[in-house]
């Protein structure tokens, strides 16, 4: 086995979120040098179930192997089928973690650094799109860059939230919103306090609040001009074009089913 080949998997599973469970089984299956295998994974979020099958393949001019992609299942408490996913590992970086793939299955955006065909990094938010599916049988990316003009510090600033009075809860709250957390705040207003969740929604460039009942509460907010919304359909017809791609050295495409609960095959 080769010890740094170990090494490097080892490290890059933790950092895509899997953390240190998987170490003695990645150990055991490159003592097999076989040429690929998978490591499962299961992860419970509340009352959500995600479980993940992680695929590695051994090079075809070396004794190394490389983590490809994972196949993440979302099991929701009260819904019948599993919405499904495959996330491809880019050795140059941009990986969506366990948690980011949790998030995105449940329907949430996540905002990345990601590479561009040409090799240059941007920061985009990316949510998937339950309605398209790409060839290969997962669901197709939708993409909202920076042009795009969703700005989520100014968005969350709107809000009467009590926490962004600190600096380091602020911090804490947009970093987790990145994530495509539903983040748990507090808003004051006329001085009372209440408890409620915020996500964030790039595509409508907007905060969403929910309350302890995972009702959606609406809050007023300015309307916007004719010109700024033909700007808004320019520019998401232009990002909504874009997805990620998947890494050239993966061709395992399996099967899954959509929110609606219609199987489609690759």
């Amino acid at each position: 086995m080769n010890e740094k080949n170990f090494e490097y998997l080892r490290d890059q599973i933790k950092f895509t979120g899997f953390g240190q469970d998987l170490e003695a089984a990645l150990k055991e299956n490159l003592a097999k040098a076989q040429t690929e295998f998978r490591l499962a994974h299961t992860a419970q979020y509340g009352k959500d179930e995600l479980s993940s099958s992680l695929h590695f393949k051994k090079s075809s001019q070396s004794d190394m192997y490389f983590f490809n992609s994972y196949s993440a299942s979302l099991k929701k408490q009260n819904e019948t089928d599993a919405v499904k996913q495959t996330f491809y590992i880019n050795r140059e970086g941009g990986n969506i973690t366990q948690k980011e793939a949790y998030n995105l299955l449940d329907g949430r955006a996540v905002n990345k650094d990601l590479v561009s065909k040409e090799g240059k990094l941007y920061n985009a938010w990316v949510q998937l799109d339950f309605k398209e599916s790409a060839l290969n049988g997962n669901f197709k990316f939708k993409q909202f860059s920076e042009k795009y003009g969703f700005d989520l510090e100014k968005s969350i600033a709107k809000l009467p939230i009590k926490e962004l009075s600190d600096n380091s809860d602020k911090t804490r709250i947009l970093e987790s919103l990145r994530k495509g957390n539903r983040q748990a705040v507090t808003l004051s207003s006329n001085g009372s306090d209440q408890k409620v969740f915020i996500e964030a929604n790039p595509q409508f460039k907007a905060v969403v609040v929910y309350d302890q009942n995972d009702r959606r509460l609406t809050l007023d907010r300015p309307k916007q001009t004719e010109r700024e919304g033909n700007s808004q359909q320019q520019l998401n017809s232009q990002d909504a074009k874009q997805e990620l791609k998947p890494d050239k050295d993966d061709s395992d495409h399996p099967s899954r089913k959509n929110r609606t609960g219609k199987k489609i095959s690759a």
